[in-house]
């Protein structure tokens, strides 16, 4: 017997929306992780994108548990000596917080071509206010 592998054609992808407000980063950044990979359906394949849509909206009001909001430190580096930048969570969340959310989804997503097209079907935005009504998203409860 042959294993069954799904085609493209066969996959539906849906698209749901999140509300970050009051959620635990990292929790949550698994969650729709997991949705963006297709890990929730039946027919996932990890050679396929089978993933669905997600759309997040609050963005700006994700939390961190403990005492991290005020020590958790990101850093990156340009490749010039001395070029080593970090910035504070309460900073980046105040400055960029969809550049945020998108980090801790990226780093558990694969990396490689597929993971970055998966990375592709993730929306984050700062309000509660979104441009996607047209596809008509499910609101997801987490």
């Amino acid at each position: 017997m042959k294993t069954y592998t799904p085609k493209m054609s066969e996959v539906k992808k849906r698209w749901f929306v999140v509300d970050a407000k009051n959620k635990i980063l990292g929790r949550l950044a698994t969650k729709v992780a997991t949705i963006l990979l297709g890990k929730n359906k039946p027919l996932f394949t990890p050679h396929l994108d089978v993933g669905d849509y997600v759309i997040v909206i609050n963005a700006d009001r994700v939390i961190l548990s403990g005492k991290k909001q005020n020590i958790k430190t990101y850093y990156r580096y340009t490749g010039y000596p001395g070029g080593l930048k970090s910035v504070t969570f309460s900073k980046y969340l105040k400055e960029k917080p969809e550049e945020l959310f998108i980090h801790a989804v990226k780093g558990m997503l694969p990396h490689n071509r597929l993971g970055r097209k998966m990375l592709s079907k993730l929306f984050v935005y700062k309000g509660d206010k979104h441009p996607h009504q047209a596809q008509k998203p499910e609101a997801l409860k987490i």
